[in-house]
């Protein structure tokens, strides 16, 4: 069967949510491997992830997840992988593959036995209106990242990028020690806030997510903070 968008060779919104971020990363210079989630998903265990890769980076909206995919990324972050989450509403629904078809289930957070995607990502999906709202982060905390913010000049109540769209934030389920790194407050009606987290694991893994779409854009601010975001969680 045809793609849906195989006519323009590439996916819907490619241009606006996936794109800033390659460019971003050629102009960089760092080396990195592609994987489709169907290349995760054919790993037999998470210890094949953290032989090969110190960081796992999930650029645009990951929002479908098979079990096997879902226990790979907490597996591999139970062991000290590093996770990066650059966009908003990631792990938001188990999905089933029959060949080359994905089925949407139910929301991970409303299994028979929950599991939350707050629980790994540290925020997880709070609201969307398409696009029509887009704000400013406001630094929130630079304590729990003074490396996130190195070059940058920016401080507590500063404001940076040009985000929204869909927003993510943090619940009860957030591990213990998440920080609230920058907000765009109220952007989606009062209390509906995007927060950009970040937190470390006992094992040593470091998480990070930007809680609204998308992180990546032209802005040097950004350009720098995703500089500094690489560097810090690129390592063993």
């Amino acid at each position: 069967s045809s793609s849906p968008w195989r006519s323009w060779l590439r996916p819907p919104f490619f241009n606006r949510y996936d794109l800033p971020f390659l460019r971003w990363l050629r102009a960089s210079g760092h080396d990195a491997d592609f994987l489709g989630d169907e290349d995760v998903d054919r790993m037999r265990d998470a210890a094949a992830l953290l032989r090969r890769y110190d960081l796992l980076v999930f650029p645009g909206h990951h929002e479908y997840v098979t079990l096997h995919e879902r226990d790979l990324v907490e597996q591999y972050r139970d062991g000290g992988g590093n996770l990066a989450f650059l966009s908003a509403d990631a792990f938001h629904w188990r999905v089933e593959r029959r060949g080359a078809v994905l089925r949407r289930k139910e929301q991970w957070r409303s299994l028979g036995h929950p599991r939350p995607e707050s629980a790994v990502v540290g925020v997880q999906y709070r609201a969307s209106d398409d696009g029509t709202h887009r704000a400013a982060y406001v630094v929130r905390s630079t304590r729990c990242t003074p490396w996130l913010f190195r070059g940058t000049g920016l401080e507590r109540g500063s404001r940076f990028g040009w985000s929204g769209v869909e927003i993510s934030a943090t619940t009860v389920d957030s591990p213990a020690g998440t920080c609230v790194v920058a907000e765009i407050p109220n952007l989606l009606g009062a209390g509906r806030t995007a927060q950009m987290t970040y937190y470390e694991t006992r094992r040593g893994a470091k998480v990070f997510a930007a809680g609204a779409f998308c992180l990546a854009n032209r802005s040097a601010t950004v350009a720098t903070l995703l500089d500094n975001l690489w560097t810090r969680l690129a390592r063993p």
